[in-house]
């Protein structure tokens, strides 16, 4: 190994089946979810219990192996696939001399290395503080690391001396910077609102080719890699439909199993584009074999947000990894490949048709006398040719609907 190449940090994955859900299926996420924080998994531990111990979460022979294993194997880090008390986080990094983390600790760890745009690192630091002031005595050794490493990233890693005070003023310093932010947020959602532009969220699980498929669809440069919260601030990019109507195409954070509570709620003013959407593409990956959960788990969450009245898309992507479609979709569902752009023409198509029709594409002859009809259809939609003939003025036009009964008799059959 060359001096100047990094090793990677080896982390153990431990979890307590207690049958609420599949453990298999969540470590193999959080595996992703290591993986994705720059961690190479050396091992994994499941105890069967009904209830999670109070003080060691696995119990204590079990913590006991855990501590000679990592002893063995000279594990950097011991990750715990649910949220740890203080007293728990304290008790398995004295057992077992490592850092300990849990997996919101890891997503708060990889939001902080996603976060680009000013208002994701302000979301991302209030998320982490609010996890950390009532953890203060249970993230001792963590915070004392000036080393770097996963679980050390962001604003939290200097805090030791940091009192709950000070934490406290802190949060309220952010809260504050992050209301300004909504609040101008929500200003530019009533301004779209009222310029009549409609607006097409993508949302779904992450990892799922999101992002990917606002960049072929508009050449947007947005990251993409095959990585879980690749991208984490939103995008927005002008989407041109086979109808002539233009419309706002956003890109929105991934979501997994159990987001922690702190991150929907530090996150929820990025995610309200989606709640504020005419029409959700909910992209999902046809390869995987966990679709179903990820589309419910996507469900769950926009259900949280209030968007249930909301148009939704079912995008079924990355089908160029499978052998064989359903036979048949629906309206409301279209199957494409992000990456080789097959399925694009039908996508297009059925999401013109599922945005509420605000404008009508349409020929008219427009008589010269009404040249001011000419520039309200002119200021209100879009003319994409026109051409003057003795009777007047032949426009080829995206109409609005409250326009419609202005130009009653001078549509042009062909």
């Amino acid at each position: 190994m060359y001096e100047n190449e990094i090793k990677p940090q080896t982390a153990v994955l431990v979890a307590v089946d207690t049958g609420e859900y599949d453990i298999d299926v969540s470590l193999d996420e959080l595996e992703e979810l290591a993986a994705t924080a720059g961690a190479q998994v050396i091992g994994r531990m499941v105890q069967k219990r009904t209830d999670m111990d109070v003080a060691t979460c696995i119990g204590s022979g079990r913590l006991a192996e855990l501590a000679l294993f990592c002893e063995n194997t000279q594990a950097d880090m011991v990750i715990f696939d649910h949220e740890l008390t203080p007293a728990q986080l304290r008790n398995i990094e004295d057992a077992c001399d490592t850092s300990v983390l849990d997996r919101t600790m890891l997503i708060l760890d990889i939001f902080a290395q996603r976060a680009r745009s000013g208002e994701g690192k302000l979301q991302v630091e209030l998320a982490q503080q609010r996890y950390l002031l009532p953890r203060l005595a249970g993230l001792g050794n963590i915070l004392s690391r000036q080393g770097g490493g996963i679980g050390t990233r962001g604003p939290g890693e200097t805090k030791l001396e940091t009192d709950r005070r000070h934490i406290r003023a802190r949060i309220h310093a952010l809260e504050e910077r992050l209301e300004s932010l909504t609040r101008h947020r929500e200003n530019l959602r009533a301004r779209r609102k009222k310029d009549g532009v409609t607006t097409v969220a993508i949302v779904g699980y992450t990892n799922v080719g999101k992002s990917t498929l606002l960049n072929a669809l508009t050449d947007a440069g947005v990251l993409a890699e095959d990585k879980l919260f690749a991208t984490l601030d939103p995008t927005a990019r002008a989407l041109l439909l086979p109808d002539g109507h233009s419309v706002m195409l956003i890109d929105t954070v991934g979501l997994v199993r159990r987001l922690p509570h702190h991150l929907v709620e530090a996150f929820k003013s990025t995610l309200e584009e989606a709640a504020q959407a005419d029409l959700l593409l909910n992209v999902c990956d046809i390869s995987s074999e966990e679709m179903a959960e990820q589309v419910e788990v996507t469900q769950q969450l926009l259900g949280e947000l209030g968007v249930a009245d909301t148009p939704v898309l079912t995008v079924l992507n990355k089908c160029d990894k499978v052998a064989q479609l359903p036979l048949t979709l629906g309206e409301s569902t279209v199957a494409i490949s992000a990456r080789t752009g097959y399925g694009f023409e039908e996508l297009l198509q059925k999401i013109a048709r599922l945005l509420p029709q605000t404008q009508r594409r349409m020929k008219l002859l427009i008589p010269y006398d009404k040249g001011n009809l000419l520039s309200e259809i002119r200021e209100e939609g879009k003319i994409f040719s026109e051409e003057y003939t003795p009777e007047g003025t032949l426009v080829d036009a995206l109409v609005e609907m409250k326009l419609l009964h202005k130009v009653e008799g001078m549509v042009k059959r062909d």
